[in-house]
């Protein structure tokens, strides 16, 4: 027999065993850190859905101190003349930009280290030392902008106060120090679960955006706290989806159209960035967060007294757009004004959630191509119109966020519309493919990139 063949036949060494009594406490030990880890993220969902119901109120009774309504943004500017519009959303402007202006100041005598850390970059980095102050005076800038009528999402704001309330859970409570950034992911999760209903797209959304997939140990804790966050605003609230629609069907016949229509999605998903990121390099040039604030909150104001339905996050035009009532006449008006006011608020600075404007644009537009190519097309071709807003909600999202699998479950969860998953899928493929290819820069940058 070869020497080869020796190696081969030779017995391994031995490998010292560690006691069976040792094995088994380091087992539960680490199953009792694992429940820990578990109850922990539950708290951090109570806490998503606590702040979620928390700034909601907030914004509402801002919204009545200024407008004497509480109804709904739309409802209450259509309530009000014409010529207090601009006022309203001026003062409130103003207001939101002196909280930053003089917060800021406030922010820099603290003691932490960082003046402001984004809770996605936070995220990404690991770590759980959100500044206080900076979160606070966001917050406070946050609902005086969105309560007088800026053309932003309150979810925004919702998810960072979600946050903030984890980080600070994550500092105080007993658990391993890896395990303290998952807590705070946990409360992103949850807060957009809170925020838009869609518990799914809260852990895809962390997972593809926050982490980048690269966070295995953090899947369980966060489906237990998107889970009880959602649980908890639907026993509080109301549970049903955001977007309450009838049911629509899918005619395999319109997936070509569908598919065409997703081309121009794509385009104004990228050119809707762009005219954000141009406005606000516009708005730069003024110095005076203050001033910058008021004159966004002027301009949004004088468009909203031609168009009211600018104000706040296009819920209702969303709703109307999903019931399939408006010509696509007013459709196409209010797009064009709604962008336009977003482009101000955002690039003014006003501190609020570009996803529910995002989803505006992609229904308003999906409304007016269905309409308009029904006019021209068999109806085959195109299926229900109302198809195509909620393909377009997805698809804009899509290219805005560059993350098109959040997109995907957050629009189909928000409508309860899982039929038209396939034509959803192919429309993100190519939004997807169209907004990346100019280079546009997305909402939330790329995570990948970020871990490098």
């Amino acid at each position: 027999m070869s020497a080869v063949d020796d190696d081969i036949a030779a017995p391994a060494p031995a490998v010292a065993e560690p006691p069976v009594g040792r094995r088994r406490s380091e087992v539960l030990a680490s199953t009792a850190s694992t429940l820990r880890l578990w109850l922990w993220a539950a708290a951090a969902g109570a806490i998503a859905a606590g702040a979620t119901l928390a700034f909601r109120w907030l914004t509402l009774q801002i919204e009545w101190l200024f407008t004497r309504h509480s109804s709904g943004l739309v409802e209450a500017a259509r309530a009000l003349p014409a010529w207090q519009r601009p006022l309203v959303c001026a003062i409130g402007g103003l207001l939101a930009g002196l909280v930053l202006q003089y917060g800021a100041r406030w922010v820099a005598r603290g003691r932490q280290r960082d003046h402001y850390l984004d809770y996605i970059d936070a995220a990404r980095q690991g770590r759980v030392d959100l500044n206080d102050r900076a979160n606070l005076v966001r917050t406070v800038s946050a609902a005086l902008s969105i309560g007088t009528g800026a053309s932003i999402g309150r979810e925004g704001p919702m998810v960072q106060l979600a946050a903030w309330g984890s980080a600070w859970l994550a500092r105080i409570v007993p658990i391993r120090p890896e395990q303290r950034s998952a807590i705070m992911v946990c409360g992103i999760a949850a807060g957009i679960a809170a925020a838009y209903h869609a518990p799914v797209a809260g852990v895809v959304f962390v997972l593809e955006l926050a982490l980048g997939f690269f966070a295995r140990h953090a899947v369980a804790p966060v489906l237990i706290a998107s889970g009880t966050a959602s649980a908890l605003v639907y026993a509080m609230v109301d549970p049903k989806p955001l977007y309450v629609t009838a049911p629509i069907a899918m005619l395999p016949s319109s997936i070509l159209f569908t598919l065409v229509a997703s081309l121009a999605f794509g385009g104004f998903g990228w050119g809707f960035l762009l005219l954000v990121e141009h406005s606000r390099k516009w708005f730069s040039r003024v110095g005076s967060p203050a001033l910058r604030l008021a004159l966004g909150g002027v301009l949004v104001g004088t468009l909203s007294a031609f168009v009211p339905e600018v104000w706040g996050n296009g819920y209702s035009v969303v709703s109307r757009a999903l019931a399939g009532t408006d010509p696509w006449q007013w459709l196409a008006l209010v797009l064009v004004t709604k962008v336009i006011a977003t482009a101000w608020s955002s690039g003014s600075g006003a501190i609020g959630g570009m996803f529910t404007p995002s989803l505006f644009v992609g229904a308003a537009a999906g409304g007016v191509f269905a309409q308009v190519a029904a006019l021209w097309l068999p109806g085959a071709w195109v299926g229900d119109p109302r198809s195509l807003v909620v393909i377009g909600m997805a698809a804009v999202l899509t290219a805005t966020t560059h993350a098109p699998l959040m997109a995907i479950t957050m629009v189909l969860e928000m409508t309860n519309e899982f039929q038209l998953t396939v034509p959803v899928v192919l429309a993100c493929a190519v939004s997807y493919a169209i907004s990346t290819q100019f280079g546009a820069k997305p909402l939330y940058g790329n995570p990948i990139e970020a871990a490098r």
